[in-house]
């Protein structure tokens, strides 16, 4: 297994010398840019394969390019390392650099922070100790406040923003598609639509059209890994197949309007264990709450709601193209 010391610099070809990352840009990347002279940690959630990485490492070269030292810049991922102490990974970055972060600025990127036991304590001991010369970026594929005393511990510290699947019109930048006419290019852009809707607003699938690929990127790079892996990681899930259950109801009949009583009484768990299975899903950004429109906000949320999910069953996609 290679060492902490083996994955900083793989991670951070930037010490060596320039480096160069593939970016379109995101639209959240202009409204990043006004917090980030701010102590406050900036934290970037949203689901899986969304391009949060790549968003991060966008702004590391930022930072290169106004003229900061490459080695003052870190990139680490807890993607595969969940019992590392943040500390250690300090001490051997101070080590290996021969760096004092007592002494000059620094910005530090933690990717898949969620994987790491008691993450928030860790990253509130680091804020609090360098808040004056040390930026910190984290980011999760799952909410990072499923857990609510996380929310707790960072208080008053950090800023979090959603990095959600490509807008139609981030879709359309990626394709390098630009009409000054939207009205004389209406036929073109339905069927840019069209594609885009294929793609859910994954980045990875812009060139992919094929239905059996599509369902089998889903399927297995995100839906499986967010039910089986990462919730489960977090919290205690006594059985992730009925969490697939419930996000299979959604996708395959969006839009439901949901009583909680009777959709737990069909998947034979309590009211109870439904309310906190849903609050996990929602937490990972799998599926979304509506609620009737009221001024009265007591109302609202004593009225049904309707879910939906944030990706679309394949099948559904691909309904009205003939079975080979």
């Amino acid at each position: 297994m290679p060492t902490i010391h083996d994955i900083l610099i793989e991670s951070n070809p930037w010490w060596k010398g320039p480096t160069t990352i593939e970016y379109k840009d995101r639209e959240l990347h202009a409204r990043l840019k006004k917090f980030l002279p701010l102590p406050q940690i900036i934290a970037i959630t949203g689901l899986r394969r969304v391009g949060k990485t790549t968003l991060m490492l966008k702004i590391l070269q930022d930072a290169i390019r106004q003229g900061n030292d490459p080695r003052t810049l870190l990139y680490f991922s807890f993607d595969e390392f969940r019992d590392i102490d943040i500390r250690t990974l300090l001490d051997e970055y101070e080590r290996i650099l021969g760096k004092n972060l007592k002494e000059g600025n620094y910005l530090f990127l933690f990717d898949e922070i969620q994987k790491l036991e008691n993450w928030d304590e860790q990253i509130k001991r680091l804020y609090d100790t360098y808040k004056n010369n040390v930026k910190i970026i984290i980011s999760g594929s799952e909410s990072l406040f499923i857990k609510k005393k996380s929310r707790a511990t960072l208080a008053g510290r950090l800023f979090e923003f959603i990095l959600s699947p490509l807008s139609f019109n981030e879709y359309l930048r990626f394709k390098n598609v630009h009409y000054d006419n939207t009205k004389l290019y209406q036929k073109e852009l339905e069927i840019h639509l069209s594609e885009y809707q294929r793609t859910q607003g994954f980045p990875e699938l812009l060139t992919i059209t094929d239905k059996e690929i599509i369902k089998k990127y889903i399927k297995e790079s995100i839906v499986e890994k967010v039910v089986y892996r990462d919730i489960p990681g977090l919290v205690n899930i006594r059985d992730s197949a009925i969490l697939e259950s419930i996000l299979s109801i959604f996708m395959e009949e969006p839009g439901q309007i949901v009583e909680l009583s009777d959709l737990a009484s069909d998947i034979h768990i309590s009211r109870q264990t439904l309310a906190v299975y849903l609050r996990y899903l929602e937490a990972s950004f799998l599926i979304c709450k509506l609620y009737n429109f009221s001024k009265n906000k007591r109302k609202i949320e004593r009225k049904l709601k309707k879910y939906y999910p944030t990706i679309l069953s394949v099948d559904l996609l691909f309904k009205e193209e003939p079975t080979s």
